[in-house]
């Protein structure tokens, strides 16, 4: 992917107050236009109006710079001139940007006192800006860049990875390719031989999270925050729930979900005829049918998704060939390229970018539909001209993707016979459970973390087989792999990258799976509801957003049981 494909995307709206030549890549510019903003003389609600939309502009415009340089930097993580530019953005613009950002958060706090704003149309606006005056510190800005710096080593490390198997130097994702062989034999080997590459850095992975984890708990004590978790829940604005509510998430899935898993985990074991069931047998067809064959290609892949999209609606369609036309996809697996998948909106041109690795397999299909959620509630939500509007909270971006999933899920006659599309579907339900007592699992680790942030790497490792055990069903044998266990939480890169980023797939599964079950019994309906509460961004409170979809914002036990008791019917029905 080359910067050519971005240069090509000229901005959504002409800019008004960002010069047109302006290099955002260069502090000095990009320090001189805030410093514009924040010296403007503002003498009517009219001109604080249009002063909150040039801080809009130049905002996307920013956040545009950075994204390209992040995605050129991901699309190829051993082109050290792309890693270069991206760290020079990290280490220059982006710790000159933020203490002039509070200042402009509290000349806009300032300026709504004197010229009273539509307390609807802001409301969001206000209280988020309320909350990031309250928890910013001038000394968290060097710390910050640093954890920023700590995220790019992760990717480095983990893109670097390759694996020599059968003759090959092969990619991560490529390995998984294996794990779905019939060949037992050939299993165990590819997932033994990537699990032993990736301990051969558990050691820089160890020890970049524990320079994480420290500056992590200094940022927070500088804000006055208990712990991290505490200082997290405020940075990503987590006004409708708190900690005890994720903790009561756990609780349910380990009550509701947990023993579904573990009948899904017995009946596999039953069909594959085996006494234990090992890390290497989860993906595999239990009946020993071959794996599913969906491309060989990406640009298959490519094409099959546009069918199913105008099938399922054709304003989907429209917003995906938009994208394809523009060369807005990266899909292919190659060596070099982060691992992952992956969504970015560019806020300048308001256009979505996808980033994947696709392999060939079934849950590239899924990889593609997930992200194309995402990337259709960028576009229905470009049209609002605050930047921050057009991004909702990850609670609610999340049941965009999933939902997506679910939905697309009855056209998959797309790239399968009619067999092959039920076992498709029947590994998309079986997956959905994995996720919800995955997410618990992650969540209750991380909550451990910095709930203990004087803890040993020793008694984080037991922590985490603790609560992998506690979640996983108890059915893998994990017998003899002591040490790829303990450490089988380094291949989660949100928890380097993003922390405590990871409830939000569980309350957004719920949500996902609202909205299935009315598309079960009214696709139109699901469908305009969906359209109605993506084109809303991040204007409204999340239980507001959920609302428009047509859902409810809740992940109690009261909303667990019952969505899980349809899933297990519609699995039961699909076997």
């Amino acid at each position: 992917m080359g910067k050519s494909v971005f240069d090509q995307l000229p901005a959504a709206y002409p800019r008004r107050f960002v010069p047109a030549t302006a290099d955002l890549t260069n502090k000095d510019i990009v320090v001189g236009l805030l410093k514009s903003l924040l010296s403007r003389e503002i003498v009517s609600k009219e001109s604080f109006e249009q002063w909150i939309l040039d801080n809009s502009e130049f905002g996307a415009a920013l956040s545009q710079a950075g994204s390209v340089l992040y995605i050129a930097m991901t699309c190829a993580t051993d082109d050290p001139l792309k890693a270069a530019a991206y760290q020079a953005f990290v280490e220059n613009v982006e710790p000159a940007v933020k203490p002039l950002g509070d200042e402009l958060n509290k000349k806009f706090l300032v300026l709504a006192e004197k010229f009273p704003l539509d307390q609807r149309r802001y409301e969001v606006a206000l209280r988020a800006a309320k909350a990031d005056v309250a928890l910013f510190v001038d000394k968290n800005v060097p710390l910050q860049t640093e954890v920023a710096l700590l995220s790019q080593e992760y990717q480095a490390v983990s893109g670097a990875m390759m694996v020599d198997f059968e003759g090959k130097e092969r990619t991560l994702p490529e390995m998984a390719k294996y794990l779905l062989m019939t060949d037992r034999d050939l299993r165990e080997r590819a997932w033994r031989a990537t699990a032993a590459r990736r301990l051969q850095d558990k050691d820089k992975f160890e020890g970049i999270f524990d320079k994480m984890r420290v500056l992590r708990q200094s940022i927070a004590a500088n804000a006055g925050c208990a712990n991290f978790r505490d200082y997290m829940f405020k940075a990503y604005h987590r006004f409708d729930y708190t900690p005890d509510d994720c903790k009561a998430y756990q609780h349910a899935v380990k009550d509701v979900v947990v023993p579904l898993r573990r009948e899904i985990d017995l009946h596999r074991q039953k069909d594959m005829g085996i006494d234990r069931l090992k890390p290497w047998d989860g993906a595999v067809d239990p009946l020993g049918r071959e794996p599913l064959e969906p491309f060989k290609e990406a640009g298959q892949l490519i094409d099959g998704v546009e069918r199913v999209f105008s099938r399922l609606d054709s304003d989907f369609a429209g917003l995906y060939r938009d994208m394809k036309g523009l060369g807005l996809l990266d899909l292919q697996s190659r060596k070099g390229k982060a691992p992952g998948g992956y969504q970015n909106t560019l806020n300048e041109a308001r256009k979505p970018f996808i980033f994947m690795n696709a392999v060939g397999v079934d849950d590239d299909i899924r990889t593609l539909l997930h992200e194309s959620g995402h990337a259709f509630h960028a576009y229905l939500s470009a049209h609002d001209p605050l930047v921050e509007y057009r991004h909702a909270p990850m609670e609610f971006c999340e049941v965009a993707s999933m939902s997506m999933e679910l939905m697309a899920d009855e056209f998959l006659g797309e790239f399968y016979p009619p067999r092959e599309a039920k076992r498709s579907s029947v590994e998309l339900l079986e997956g959905i459970v994995s996720t919800l007592a995955w997410v618990a699992t992650i969540d209750a680790f991380q909550h451990w973390i910095y709930e203990n942030p004087g803890h040993s790497p020793q008694s984080r490792r037991e922590a985490w087989v603790r609560f992998n055990t506690e979640f996983g069903g108890g059915v893998v044998d994990w017998s003899g792999l002591d040490e790829e266990r303990a450490y089988f939480w380094h291949r989660q890169l949100h928890i380097f990258e993003v922390p405590f980023y990871y409830i939000e797939y569980g309350i957004a599964q719920l949500g996902a799976l609202q909205i299935w079950s009315l598309f079960k019994d009214s696709p139109g309906d699901a469908v305009a509801f969906y359209k109605k509460g993506l084109s809303l961004g991040g204007s409204r409170p999340l239980p507001e957003l959920f609302k428009a979809a047509g859902i409810k914002f809740d992940f109690s036990k009261d909303m667990i049981a019952p969505l899980i008791n349809k899933v297990y019917r519609q699995w039961k029905e699909r076997l």
